[in-house]
């Protein structure tokens, strides 16, 4: 018989799909029964004013335990992470706490018999050895970032324990996000997110990836649906459980401006590829995803011209009022 999800716990609420996936979990499900929890004790002005917001370490299986028999939770929304360009900068800290925050949330879902589990994993699962165009749902995984390894590691771990030990655990490999609400957390894709604000402010870039630098990116209301259309989709029909490929777009940073600059004409971009360059070689251009849109009807709303005019939009507005 399916769990419902009931109670739910929000790790890395801070962050930049964390906060907004809190908001649209708080509007769906009840403010009291989404709990937000973050490392920090500072959380953005719209989750702490919204609901439930407690400070959480997820590499101490203890702090997140007391929230779980706090609030009686089902279900775990784990999003706490070291992403990619910070993870090159310390791999010992990007492992333990992706590795060891997720073992303590898979461990905490088997003993408390939890609802559900949604672990989110990424495009740099990918490396060297796969078709970079339509990347097939199976295929190899052979990362070349410590992001990326903690993320096939998280994959495999999670299937583990789907087999062990029964447990209701999912995942999707996010490609690059693009929000309006929240500045991104040190990932290589964060240039398509950084192009738009400056763009908006300065009316020129400075791009540290190459103009013909292809990359798969998703907007952000369409990864919140993704997360959440999988969260609830029925198990009985999903054949894969914790490595989805999800897609909406792909583009190059020249595609993007010229984009933009439908709505800014004087926009100027400029490139100085830097370390995070030899990331983005490593990772698909395209994603097949069709696994996703069969076994949970997965359809994006978003497309690069769509999202760039809600972008330009509304921090346009944003700009204009002095909040960025």
């Amino acid at each position: 018989m399916k769990k419902e999800m009931k109670k739910i716990l929000i790790t890395g609420a801070n962050g930049q799909i964390g906060s907004e996936l809190t908001l649209a979990l708080r509007k769906k499900y009840g403010a009291e029964n989404v709990i937000a929890s973050d490392i920090r004790h500072n959380p953005p002005k719209a989750i702490a004013q919204s609901g439930p917001y407690e400070v959480v370490d997820v590499t101490k299986a203890e702090t997140i335990r007391q929230q779980v028999i706090k609030y009686d939770i089902d279900t775990i929304f784990h999003l706490a992470a070291i992403l990619s360009a910070v993870g090159e900068r310390d791999p010992h800290l990007c492992w333990n706490v992706n590795m060891n925050g997720t073992m303590n949330v898979l461990d905490l879902g088997v003993k408390y018999e939890m609802a559900r589990i949604i672990i989110p994993s990424s495009i740099a699962v990918w490396g060297k050895g796969v078709p970079r165009v339509n990347t097939p749902q199976e295929s190899v995984l052979k990362p070349t970032s410590m992001y990326g390894v903690t993320k096939v590691a998280g994959e495999l771990l999670c299937d583990y324990y789907v087999h062990k030990y029964g447990l209701d655990c999912r995942g999707l490999r996010y490609p690059g996000i693009i929000s309006s609400e929240t500045l991104p957390g040190g990932g290589t894709t964060d240039y398509a997110v950084e192009i738009y604000y400056e763009a908006v402010k300065k009316k020129n870039y400075n791009c540290f990836l190459r103009e013909d630098t292809v990359l798969p990116m998703m907007y952000m209301p369409d990864c919140i649906k993704a997360t959440i259309d999988l969260a609830e989709a029925d198990v009985n029909n999903l054949k894969h459980h914790s490595d989805f490929n999800v897609a909406a777009m792909s583009f190059d940073p020249t595609t993007l401006a010229a984009e933009i600059k439908k709505h800014i004409p004087e926009f100027e971009i400029t490139y100085n590829p830097d370390f995070r360059q030899a990331i983005a070689d490593s990772w698909p251009q395209s994603i097949d995803d069709s696994s996703a849109r069969e076994e949970w009807n997965w359809k994006p709303n978003y497309d690069l011209e769509s999202m760039t005019a809600d972008m330009i939009q509304k921090l346009t507005a944003k700009f204009e009022a002095g909040l960025i």
